[in-house]
């Protein structure tokens, strides 16, 4: 039954990722550069976290995503949000620092916890643009990620800090992305 819920939520991964990678090359999405990039390090920090601590077949989904990740990530290099403040600067170079005690510690747990803290630090210059300018992204990839990690968390095999921090961190900040994107939208266009 873990297997069948993570190839779901891998599946979710594809299909949620997909139509955002289209519509990158489309120019109907700009992701932000700075988010992307910190976001396929950490994925890949806690792809190797839950494995390490037992995830077995629930780092499936993790999986999925880091690959999409790093895709996206170089996409945003030629067809991402050029709008780059000192603000999201600082948090980049804030989230790059986080990393420094991460290799520092050698205990998965604690490397996870920084992680999911570096992630949500990443996140906050995607907010913004997507604040002032709802049209770059869509919800679709956001709205799947809620259910992709809601499922991951019902497909591991092992729970304890290590496993699961990282998906409940991300159904509350894809839930708060999904929000915002229809909100805003809605808003531009009554």
């Amino acid at each position: 039954m873990k297997e069948t819920i993570a190839i779901i939520a891998a599946l979710l991964a594809i299909a949620g990722n997909v139509p955002y990678l289209m519509d990158i090359l489309k120019g109907r999405v700009k992701p932000h550069a700075y988010t992307w990039f910190v976001w396929s390090i950490v994925s890949g920090i806690i792809l190797f976290g839950q494995l390490s601590k037992g995830a077995g077949v629930g780092a499936l989904p993790t999986a999925a995503s880091e690959i999409f990740t790093l895709i996206i990530f170089l996409f945003s290099l030629k067809y991402g949000f050029k709008g780059i403040t000192k603000t999201d600067t600082f948090f980049l170079c804030l989230a790059l620092v986080g990393l420094i005690p991460w290799l520092l510690t050698k205990d998965p747990t604690a490397s996870v916890i920084i992680a999911v803290l570096i992630d949500v630090t990443a996140f906050i210059p995607t907010i913004r643009k997507t604040w002032l300018e709802p049209k770059t992204e869509t919800p679709i990839l956001f709205g799947m990620n809620v259910v992709r990690h809601t499922l991951a968390l019902f497909s591991l095999q092992a729970y304890n800090i290590a496993t699961t921090l990282h998906s409940i961190v991300m159904i509350a900040t894809n839930s708060l992305m999904t929000v915002l994107i229809l909100r805003k939208k809605k808003r531009k266009h009554p």
